[in-house]
């Protein structure tokens, strides 16, 4: 994992022309006593109050301990355990929100994640909204997300991602992640296998939608796909060294955000599906299924979208110039650039290999995995490029008369 102070030297050095972002967390610790570097940092930077967002899982995994911790060194603090709704789920919705809020008590000097990606979800919406830093505690390796700015949250039903704050440290245990159930693991790697579409979406959407790029923070996310997928093997085994590169790319994949200021580099069409996925299953009142693993289903269905449909349409001129289009400019564009995007699409990998690395994993490689029916993929594929006001290639492909064969 690249160095923070590296981060911040080649960032100065970057000529991609756009803002960079202050990088706000100083410290990370990925260790074997982690817990009790949290508790060293929180007593050095004389933090007299403190609150444990948690929820009764990660509470009796990893927030007991560091409350002990916390107890011993005299720190006064206090905890909030999110509950669950009536489908057995903790979401970061409305009354998750509320609860954390109301737990935070206004003399709070700084506030804990301790959990996995929704337990930060909560943690960082609430602590910013309270006007207090939070510190990061994973505990397990599942999502990217530890130690960005960006909540995704429900309210009223919708996936929106609200900018809030990256936690100002984060301290991540070696022993406790290593325990973290298998299909976590693989959700965290199936999150990673995302950045195959979401780096690929956000160089389209650079020459086709103008969206700005920054070609470090693209490296750094590339750079974090390539560790795992190397070393997928040992990330299988839940070898310490393997959870530790999982963990790395994580959060490297979260900085890369940071420093752009938005998930372009790490979201894509396949993160589109599986908003799209799990807003229709708030509606039905079903559980909820972990954000890794949706990635990597939904992330094959891009990557098949993508090179066999996507790259036939626009390595053909002239089916290019039959296609009706009210905004001329995009289509000239995809004219000028069809061999860049053709590179794009034949750099990535096939779905069958990243189905091969999944299946290694034992993690879910097909929607039915999930309880993810065919006409829920239909509509996901048909309409998920509305939740995101990004030029993906999936919704050029469906605003230029693509037409989706999911069975």
């Amino acid at each position: 994992m690249i160095a923070l102070n590296k981060l911040s030297s080649l960032s100065k050095k970057c000529r991609c022309g756009n803002n960079h972002y202050d990088i706000s967390i100083d410290h990370i610790v990925i260790d074997y006593n982690a817990l009790n570097q949290a508790v060293s940092y929180i007593t050095n930077q004389s933090f007299q109050k403190v609150a444990i967002i948690a929820d009764q899982t990660t509470f009796e995994v990893a927030g007991q301990r560091l409350s002990y911790l916390l107890t011993e060194s005299n720190v006064n603090h206090e905890t909030v355990v999110i509950q669950v709704n009536e489908v057995n789920d903790v979401i970061a919705d409305e009354r998750s929100l509320i609860e954390a809020m109301l737990g935070i008590s206004q003399d709070t000097d700084v506030v804990i994640a301790v959990g996995a990606g929704t337990i930060h979800d909560i943690t960082r919406f609430a602590s910013f909204k309270m006007g207090k830093p939070f510190i990061s505690v994973p505990t397990a390796p599942s999502v990217d997300g530890f130690n960005s700015m960006g909540a995704p949250v429900v309210i009223k039903g919708m996936k929106i991602t609200y900018q809030m704050q990256s936690p100002i440290a984060l301290f991540a245990d070696i022993t406790i992640l290593k325990e973290a159930p298998k299909e976590m693991i693989a959700a965290g790697f199936g999150d990673m296998s995302g950045k195959y579409t979401s780096l690929a979406d956000w160089k389209f959407s650079h020459l086709i939608g103008d969206e700005p790029y920054c070609q470090l923070a693209a490296q750094l996310t590339k750079e974090a796909l390539e560790d795992c997928v190397k070393n997928t093997d040992l990330i299988i085994k839940a070898e310490d060294d393997g959870i530790k590169i999982l963990i790395e790319a994580l959060i490297q994949s979260g900085l890369a955000m940071l420093l752009v200021g938005h998930s372009s580099p790490a979201s894509g069409s396949e993160h589109h599906l599986s908003h799209y996925w799990e807003m229709e299953f708030l509606k039905q009142n079903q559980a909820q299924v972990l954000h890794g693993a949706k990635i990597g289903v939904s992330s094959q269905l891009i990557l098949n979208l993508y090179k066999h449909d996507v790259l036939k349409l626009i390595s053909d001129k002239s089916g290019l110039e039959q296609i009706n289009t009210k905004d001329k400019d995009i289509f000239h564009r995809v004219i000028e650039k069809k061999d860049d995007l053709a590179d794009i699409i034949n750099s990535l990998p096939e779905a069958a290999t990243l189905t091969l690395l999944l299946q290694k994993l034992s993690g879910a490689t097909h929607p039915a995995d999930l309880g993810i029916s065919p006409e829920l993929v239909r509509n996901s594929l048909n309409e998920a490029h509305r939740l995101r006001n990004r030029y993906t290639m999936l919704r050029f492909w469906n605003e230029h008369g693509g037409v989706h064969h999911y069975e």
